[in-house]
């Protein structure tokens, strides 16, 4: 299972929201690149970086950070927020980054998730973040009609191998995953499902593990010192 430290990105800073909430925001670091660092520097071969502006007004504003960070650092990057077009996508993929996460253009504008499958395989991700079963989008703003279950099927017809879920009302929030709904991604739909949201304490980790996730992403809890990066990443094995 892949370890992926979260960088989440607003006004060039990396934060952490509580519940996807734009009001609640916490610097952790000045600096994503010296955040980078600390992960890269524990051994962390894998970084989950979002734009969180991006998310929300519907523009790329990282490349440049991407770009300093696959420069600075022998790391891979997965990375999204904010990805509306295949311009956006090229973009992210020539500043360094392995992976491109495609969030709200997912529900909105499925034809982009074909289009960049067909060019770009498995660099391309889909987020699918849930409140209440149903996926948001727009920097988690709006809530869609579409079930977080039945995109992830849509997107498996289109090609896509890797899905990101978040349950929103576990981000941030310290009380650990969704750990049915995760289950149940994985088991209906086959796809490799990265977890995200909640994740806390080391059992939470094995948790995840243990119901067959790919990866799992960790963001408030390492920097707030709840867990360790170095026993954190000796439990992917």
């Amino acid at each position: 299972m892949q370890i992926y430290p979260a960088i989440d990105i607003i006004d060039s800073k990396a934060v952490r929201l509580t519940e996807g909430k734009f009001d609640d925001v916490t610097v952790f670091n000045s600096s994503p690149v010296d955040a980078a660092k600390n992960w890269v520097d524990a051994g962390a071969d894998y970084l989950h970086i979002v734009d969180l502006d991006g998310a929300r007004y519907a523009k790329s504003f990282i490349e440049n950070i991407l770009k300093d960070i696959s420069e600075a650092f022998s790391v891979k990057i997965q990375t999204g927020g904010g990805v509306r077009s295949m311009e956006d996508i090229e973009r992210r993929i020539n500043a360094g980054a392995s992976r491109v996460i495609i969030g709200t253009a997912a529900v909105k504008n499925p034809e982009l998730v074909k289009e960049a499958v067909e060019k770009y395989g498995e660099k391309i991700a889909v987020g699918v973040d849930a409140k209440n079963g149903f996926v948001a989008v727009s920097g988690w703003e709006e809530v869609s009609e579409i079930s977080a279950l039945d995109l992830c099927l849509k997107m498996k017809d289109m090609g896509v191998k890797t899905v990101i879920y978040t349950d929103i009302s576990k981000d941030g929030m310290m009380q650990g995953p969704n750990l049915i709904s995760t289950k149940e991604l994985i088991e209906k739909t086959g796809l490799d499902i990265i977890a995200s949201g909640g994740v806390s304490t080391y059992e939470d980790i094995e948790n995840v593990k243990n119901i067959g996730a790919s990866g799992v992403i960790i963001g408030k809890a390492l920097y707030n010192g709840a867990l360790d990066i170095n026993k954190v990443l000796s439990l992917s094995v």
